[in-house]
């Protein structure tokens, strides 16, 4: 009985003296322990106010260049699965040949190994456009 009695006061004393040291804690050791349980994300739905646009507003259409360098050079500049590669000429005029309307649609729902808008999924059909142009050297 007095075993028991000496443990349950040796836990009750351990108890006290853990809630005794985070009453001790300093503010700096309260923010580090604050920044290492904060949630890793938060989700904002839409309609919220989420403090400010998640997307930085469009500064109007991009150049072919720019949708060729960001989205279109990882297969067309060295011709990954039969991809016409820029300035192949002969391989564009054989696209082509077909129309322009056709390629542009074959670059938006894809076409063989190539996904729907090379994966530029925020590309509007004029861009896509400008980034055939460009691929082919039409201008």
């Amino acid at each position: 009985m007095k075993m028991l009695q000496a443990m349950m006061l040796f836990v009750a004393t351990l108890v006290m003296a853990q809630a005794n040291a985070t009453d001790t804690m300093t503010d700096a050791q309260t923010e580090k322990l604050r920044e290492r349980i904060k949630p890793v994300a938060e989700v904002c739905v839409q309609g919220d106010d989420c403090g400010g646009p998640v997307v930085a507003a469009s500064t109007g259409p991009r150049t072919g260049d720019a949708i060729y360098a960001a989205s279109c050079a990882g297969c067309h500049s060295i011709g990954v699965a039969g991809a016409p590669k820029k300035g192949d000429t002969a391989a564009w005029d054989k696209r082509l040949a077909k129309g322009f309307d056709k390629t542009l649609a074959n670059a938006i729902s894809g076409l063989n190994a190539m996904p729907a808008k090379g994966l530029c999924m925020d590309c509007s059909d004029d861009e896509l456009t400008s980034a055939i142009n460009f691929m082919s050297g039409r201008k």
